[in-house]
């Protein structure tokens, strides 16, 4: 069975290359949208295991969209990534205050969030 990994990024580029770092590594299935407010759309409909978010976006940013996810009940544990150019340490404290479980700061390492992925989701 494979858990999915919801991935909410407006720039085309970097949701594409998360999405296929995110399902390289086995047992994942990524589902991708452009913007905060489809990732609510989404969210009833499907369980997902894990969000990665940008910060910056139209419509809901990052930080409004775990906001909302971590007021949700079924949301709640659902582990957080925020992926994102912001790197000042107020960003990053401001995240992970909200609820994020890692903040990492685009350009990353691909195996660090590999290694992330795998942690969180316990896979081998």
């Amino acid at each position: 069975m494979r858990v999915k990994v919801l991935i909410v990024e407006d720039s085309k580029a970097s949701r594409e290359y998360i999405a296929a770092m995110v399902e390289g590594v086995e047992g994942i299935e990524a589902v991708v949208t452009s913007s905060g407010f489809e990732a609510l759309k989404l969210l009833p409909r499907h369980r997902f295991e894990l969000i990665i978010t940008d910060i910056n976006m139209p419509d809901i940013n990052g930080l409004e969209l775990i906001n909302f996810v971590k007021k949700n009940p079924n949301y709640r544990d659902v582990p957080l990534f925020i992926i994102t150019t912001e790197g000042r340490e107020q960003d990053r404290d401001r995240g992970l205050a909200l609820g994020a479980a890692e903040y990492l700061v685009k350009p990353f390492e691909p195996g660090s969030l590999e290694e992330l992925l795998r942690r969180y989701l316990k896979l081998p």
